[in-house]
């Protein structure tokens, strides 16, 4: 499979050599491959001389295996192995630390402590929806302000929308400024005994039957949260905002990661229109795992008729031409000098080679066996062009880079490169499955 050419290439390496670009992000749907296009394309920049940390937020560590590391965590780890004058840092989102880490940053020591030992905190941190995206907001956001790095590559989330990502900020900010957060801060800007006064009137009305459902500890832990966290809440807002408008800058720029499938060219195109409507840098589209064969001239259609005419028995072997096939027809006898006949299968049914059991395939079951395959290959092909055909139409400005599947999985930084020629258009679509 080769790119239309109505469709632009996507060119990875003047994107990566180019000192304005200090970020690239990394979306799409889950399970395309978005972890191993991040470390590939952060090995590729580091070998040209970047300097590179790789924000992963993948629970399944294959950054860290690949790139020789035991573990990541939340501080940035070099990369050993790099070849090239660059350097190359990986690290992997750690949720709650990073929560952790702006209580202690923006909250004197007391308040930290009594935020950090808060049992709602400790739920919120660990889990609470939405969370984690935003916390990969924030960490990007830190990364860049140190301004250590020259370029940040980020692996989004994997959720179950693409789209979680934009969204935390404005989420965040919908949650604080929400009527029920507002409530429960009231008592705490009040103070007092007008404060406690507000707060037996004002909670009275939901905690009767919030008590029921959540449990009235619950409640309590909430509003004694909400009291410490109180003089943070801008802060959370205002670097929320500051992140976003980072991710609209010129210095970004969005790769959006998809395999050649319905549904994840689907999501493709839904993000592609959403960057678009918020102003986002859209740097192109890698296609994944495109598969390719080095005998795409033989068509499906041919490859089945040619494996049902071996199967069939109405291919014969004619390895001696016509003429032996003459030869072979001839009685026995019939001349002294007349030459034996040769003693192949498909001129002597009856006969079994002294060198092949019964239970062994014959020649021509082998052959039709790999041309099945390879009409099954080409069926393949056939299907993701037409699913990538249907993408570029829709949008046609969008460059592409086709990226051919590997025979195994990546595990170490050899295997990166390798992503990273295929990226940079060195081996497009000529991997196996």
């Amino acid at each position: 499979m080769t790119l239309d050419p109505a469709a632009a290439p996507l060119e990875v390496d003047p994107l990566l050599d180019d000192p304005q670009t200090r970020i690239i992000v990394c979306c799409g749907s889950g399970g395309v491959g978005k972890t191993t296009t991040a470390a590939a394309l952060g090995v590729r920049a580091a070998e040209r001389g970047r300097k590179v940390v790789v924000l992963t937020i993948d629970p399944a560590r294959r950054l860290a295996q690949s790139m020789g590391i035991d573990s990541l965590d939340n501080t940035p780890r070099q990369v050993k192995g790099v070849e090239g004058p660059g350097e190359l840092h990986a690290m992997m989102l750690d949720m709650k630390r990073t929560f952790d880490e702006i209580v202690e940053a923006h909250a004197d020591q007391d308040r930290a402590r009594a935020i950090l030992e808060n049992p709602f905190y400790q739920s919120l941190s660990a889990g609470f929806a939405g969370t984690q995206e935003y916390m990969a907001m924030e960490k990007l956001g830190q990364l860049r302000a140190r301004d250590e790095w020259d370029l940040i590559v980020v692996d989004t989330p994997p959720s179950r929308s693409a789209l979680d990502f934009l969204d935390a900020p404005k989420r965040l900010g919908s949650f604080l400024d929400g009527k029920f957060i507002r409530l429960l801060m009231a008592p705490a800007k009040m103070g007092g005994r007008a404060g406690m006064k507000f707060l037996n009137v004002g909670m009275s009305m939901m905690t009767g039957t919030l008590g029921k459902l959540l449990g009235g500890q619950f409640l309590r832990d909430v509003q004694t949260f909400v009291a410490a966290m109180d003089t943070m809440f801008g802060g959370f807002r205002t670097r929320a905002d500051a992140t976003y408008r980072l991710l609209q800058a010129p210095g970004t720029a969005f790769l959006v990661v998809a395999a050649p499938e319905r549904d994840a060219l689907r999501e493709a195109a839904y993000f592609v229109e959403r960057l678009a409507a918020e102003g986002m840098p859209l740097a192109g589209l890698v296609l994944n795992r495109v598969h390719g064969s080095g005998a795409a001239r033989l068509s499906a259609e041919r490859a089945r008729a040619a494996a049902e005419n071996l199967e069939e028995g109405r291919i014969v072997d004619q390895a001696h031409g016509k003429n032996g096939v003459r030869e072979a027809a001839a009685p026995a006898g019939s001349s002294p000098d007349a030459p034996q006949a040769p003693h192949t299968t498909d001129q002597l049914p009856h006969q079994e080679p002294e060198s092949q059991s019964p239970e062994q395939p014959s020649v021509n079951q082998l052959t039709a066996g790999l041309l099945r395959l390879h009409a099954e290959r080409m069926q393949v092909l056939k299907r993701e062009q037409r699913t990538r055909d249907r993408f570029t139409a829709l949008h046609p400005e969008v460059p592409v880079a086709e990226v051919g599947a590997l025979p195994g999985d990546v595990h170490d930084l050899a295997g990166l490169r390798t992503i990273g020629d295929r990226l940079a258009g060195g081996s497009a679509a000529t991997g196996a499955a």
